[in-house]
């Protein structure tokens, strides 16, 4: 999943793309690159970031979604939390949405539901303004995966099925380095709910403070991160950088179809 921010704020790539031709040059590159999937924001979600307006995500995303919706062949995710820009965007050719509040602000979860579309379900401790002033978690992976078990329950009952739900750990939202790296270590707990498990990893926070790289410099940790989510049980990957990515996970597949190989001969 590649990440087409179309917002003046976001922390990696805010004001790169804010126009149809410069978001569907990058979205285009992505998917050159690899990307199966193009993620488009029209909201910042970084720490500290405040909300805007419904017209203004819908003036951001939905004319990008449409161009990108009549040129690339990528799956189009709208990430918003937003029922109208979910429905707008869905639209003009989206086929994903992907929600940081997991369908938890009000009309999104009827909204979802009405659209039949794949949704993807984040956890988060907080809101994107507050959330990283003081998280707390007496254990990080339980709470998530009831935080998640109680969203799937909540869209079943809503009539959204299994084959339409993913989920997402939220790393970097409302956690702590001690709590992203222990949600890392303890991703496969989430693999008992049989569904895609989305992680967003790239660029953020804790690869800097692991690395001390800068912003733009984070290319090798971000990859690195990716790579050991996959190896956790992670089925998408959520990245700026999708040639180094995908070129560190051919070789992970490479090596355990070898080793898979191996097993079958013993």
């Amino acid at each position: 999943m590649g990440v087409l921010n179309v917002t003046p704020d976001s922390f990696s790539d805010g004001g790169a793309f804010p126009r149809p031709g410069a978001a569907l040059t990058h979205a285009q590159a992505m998917c050159s690159e690899g990307a199966d999937i193009v993620d488009v924001g029209g909201q910042s979600t970084r720490p500290g970031a405040e909300s805007v307006s419904v017209q203004e995500e819908l003036d951001r995303t939905v004319p990008i979604v449409e161009s990108l919706a009549a040129r690339i062949d990528a799956v189009i995710s709208v990430d918003t939390s937003k029922p109208e820009v979910m429905r707008e965007a869905v639209n003009a050719g989206a086929g994903l949405i992907n929600d940081v509040y997991a369908l938890r602000q009000p009309g999104a979860l009827t909204t979802a539901a009405a659209l039949e579309v794949p949704v993807c379900l984040m956890h988060m401790q907080g809101e994107p303004r507050t959330m990283q002033l003081e998280p707390a978690y007496d254990d990080v992976v339980r709470e998530v995966d009831e935080f998640l078990s109680e969203r799937v329950s909540a869209c079943r009952q809503a009539g959204i099925g299994a084959e339409r739900l993913l989920i997402d750990p939220g790393f970097g939202f409302g956690k702590l380095l001690a709590h992203n790296l222990t949600l890392l270590r303890g991703l496969r707990r989430l693999t008992r709910h049989h569904l895609p498990i989305v992680v967003g990893l790239s660029r953020k926070g804790m690869i800097g403070q692991i690395t001390g790289a800068a912003m733009s410099e984070r290319v090798y940790g971000s990859a690195a991160a990716a790579l050991l989510a996959v190896q956790q049980g992670a089925n998408i990957v959520r990245v700026h950088d999708v040639r180094a990515t995908r070129e560190v996970l051919a070789v992970l597949a490479a090596v355990s179809a070898e080793q898979s190989g191996e097993q079958q001969l013993g």
